[in-house]
């Protein structure tokens, strides 16, 4: 009862970030995916950094609803649920701003949108796109091996097309 009465007497404490269970189905979504797997002993400072920045993000709106994801050691996947407030130009700015902080901070590349991230057994490969189509030729990896379709932008889309088998993507091109 203390807690609420706290933040029901500063409003300014209201948090941004929401569980992802929260998150409509049509909410936009960016994938960063690493150009690294994070090591263990950099994952609670980068998740740290993430909820904090989500829990900012748009303070100014009780409304906004934010989530994230950090998947794989490698993927940072923000959800943000403009259902009852609109995101601007300068909010996303701000979520690039941040993106590129933690690649500085991190030294990885999070905004390098021409590489195929991919699954090898159980792993999960980071290549650039011209090494990827050498892959398919040389049949190291298959039709059947799953990508990761970094360009989706809905949670929806997320859920069913993001982890999908090559064949059924738009890298199938490649194939």
């Amino acid at each position: 009862m203390r807690f609420f009465f706290s933040v029901y007497l500063h409003p300014n404490l209201y948090k941004m970030f929401v569980d992802y269970s929260l998150i409509t189905k049509d909410a936009k979504v960016w994938v960063y995916p690493s150009s690294r797997k994070f090591y263990p002993n950099e994952i609670e400072g980068i998740e740290s950094k993430i909820k904090y920045f989500i829990e900012n993000w748009k303070s100014d709106n009780e409304n906004f609803k934010a989530s994230y994801k950090f998947l794989y050691n490698r993927f940072v996947v923000f959800f943000a649920d403009d259902e009852n407030a609109t995101l601007t130009s300068l909010d996303i700015d701000n979520s690039v701003s941040f993106i590129l902080k933690l690649q500085q901070d991190y030294d990885v590349e999070l905004l390098d949108k021409m590489n195929a991230c991919f699954k090898q057994g159980e792993f999960v490969q980071y290549k650039e796109l011209k090494d990827f189509k050498k892959l398919i030729k040389n049949r190291a990896i298959t039709a059947k091996n799953i990508i990761f379709d970094n360009l989706i932008n809905t949670k929806i889309d997320f859920e069913n097309n993001w982890e999908i088998p090559i064949e059924d993507s738009w890298y199938n091109r490649y194939l």
